[in-house]
């Protein structure tokens, strides 16, 4: 039984190691987008490659994560973590010092899967170390503290990129690594998943990160026409269904599909999909456009998306509480309306815009958006299983939503009609991103009609998120697996 008490030296080592583990994960998701237009300049690359400097990254961290926990069980939860920080950290340094765009694109696919490792491994390590009467308190610090570190991701990559430089974006997280690594090795207990046997489902992880970098490069070249596109998707979509074959055949499949026939949990992965498929996209491109078309350095514009994830951090904890009580279909359904609003205030940013008057109004309608659906969102997802799949839930709501990130930084430019040298073409990026706006307001209007139609008031006694604070604007919180310690069944 993990023993480990939160007051003591050890247990704030356990908790520093941790924080500082997944924050350079979560840091890494939300600082790269203010640094691409940069990255654009010194490596003279188009679109398609900054496309491909967030989506390399994504494929792979969505692709393997589930695979990741179960690593963690089988070989040891902190033996597992430690790889991960030290694979992450080999990566980003690869990233800093890429002398080019295809070893940078090459460079961030190590890095998600590196990430892959230790993402799930650091909440596993605090479920599996610490007593029993400390364990919530430890667990909503660890999302605390992760939530800050994503509020202050886009501030400090803004200064680095308008100071040191771009590349130390990637380089800071060497030294952090560096640190993590010992401070695990010295001070956090290993644990591993007594039960966890039989074979892994490396085919089957293998074939969903395939499936999504073929749709993925399919999707961002489609607008060549060449031959290599249209078999890209047409493998990509063949992936797609081997990876269900192998899942609904295999003994002990990565993601059992028999978990679909909860109609609300396959109802709000749908909503997932759909909010932040939206998300994703607008990230991206928002700070493009505050440095493209509103002519901002990367440091203000990384700034001036802080209200989205300070809001998060204040009020996650209310919302879920409120959506406690009077149910997840009314949050589900206003927040991605809230969200859609702001988006489409987003529309008035172009250039000479005013921060106070048109960039700040949007952030927090869409903040206020994102407060009201993320831990409902969460909630459901764990009350429409049993509590021994919760962690397996959570898992593939997070891969979901990652999935969707990437997806839809491929396709909106294309949808939105950019071209390869958009980003150096305001004018033309400006227009592109009014369209993109209105694309991203549909899908989640899409996604509230969905929850409005779906989504119904849990059975009482079910589980509860432990994570009840949240700051990440890219993905739903990760939820441990109340048996196992592991945040990924």
């Amino acid at each position: 039984m993990p023993d480990v008490r939160l007051a003591s030296p050890q247990g704030r080592w356990i908790l520093f190691t941790t924080v500082l583990g997944s924050g350079m994960a979560l840091l890494d998701s939300t600082v790269v987008n203010v640094a691409l237009p940069r990255i654009g300049e010194d490596l003279d690359a188009d679109l398609a490659a900054l496309q491909w400097t967030v989506n390399a990254y994504l494929v792979t961290l969505a692709g393997l994560i589930l695979l990741g926990g179960a690593l963690g069980d089988r070989f040891g939860r902190r033996r597992v973590f430690v790889v991960g920080v030290l694979w992450f950290a080999a990566a980003s340094l690869l990233c800093g010092i890429a002398p080019n765009e295809g070893v940078l694109i090459a460079a961030r696919a190590l890095q998600g899967a590196g990430g892959a490792l230790l993402t799930p491994g650091s909440l596993a390590l605090i479920q599996a170390s610490f007593h029993a009467d400390d364990r919530g308190r430890a667990v909503g610090l660890w999302s605390g503290f992760g939530g800050i570190g994503a509020a202050v991701g886009p501030f400090l990559g803004g200064w680095l990129v308008d100071g040191p430089g771009w590349r130390w974006v990637f380089l800071i997280n060497v030294p952090l690594a560096l640190l993590c690594a010992p401070v695990a090795v010295r001070h956090v207990p290993e644990s591993s998943g007594a039960e966890a046997e039989g074979r892994f489902d490396v085919l089957g992880a293998a074939l969903g990160a395939v499936a999504l970098a073929l749709v993925t490069y399919a999707l961002i070249g489609a607008g060549d026409g060449s031959p290599l596109v249209v078999v890209s998707a047409v493998a990509g979509l063949a992936a797609a269904v081997g990876f269900v074959l192998v899942e609904k055949r295999r003994p002990g499949p990565m993601m059992p599909l028999e978990i679909f026939a909860s109609r609300q949990f396959s109802a709000v992965n749908g909503v997932t999909l759909c909010v932040y498929a939206a998300f994703g996209g607008f990230f991206f491109l928002a700070a493009l456009q505050l440095q493209v078309v509103v002519g901002w350095s990367a440091l203000a514009a990384g700034t001036a998306l802080l209200p989205t994830t300070a809001l998060m951090l204040l009020l996650s904890a209310r919302s879920g509480e409120l959506a406690d009580r009077i149910g997840p279909r009314l949050p589900l359904t206003v927040g991605p309306l809230l969200c859609a609003a702001g988006v489409l205030m987003m529309l008035r940013v172009g250039p000479g815009a005013s921060y106070a008057v048109d960039v700040l109004p949007a952030l927090l309608v869409l903040g206020l958006g994102m407060v009201a659906l993320v831990a409902p969102l969460t909630a459901s997802v764990l009350a429409s299983v049993d509590t021994a799949r919760a962690g397996l839930a959570s898992g593939v709501n997070n891969a979901a939503a990652r999935a969707a990130g990437l997806l839809a930084v491929a396709a909106l430019p294309l949808l939105a009609g950019m071209g390869p040298e958009a980003f150096r073409q305001p004018e033309r990026f400006d227009a592109a991103f009014d369209r993109a706006m209105l694309l991203c307001a549909g899908i989640l209007v899409a996604g509230a009609l969905l929850a409005a139609a779906t989504v119904r008031r849990p059975a009482p006694g079910c589980r509860r998120p432990e994570c009840r604070t949240h700051g990440s604007v890219a993905v739903p919180p990760l939820e441990a697996d109340p048996r196992r310690g592991s945040s990924i069944a």
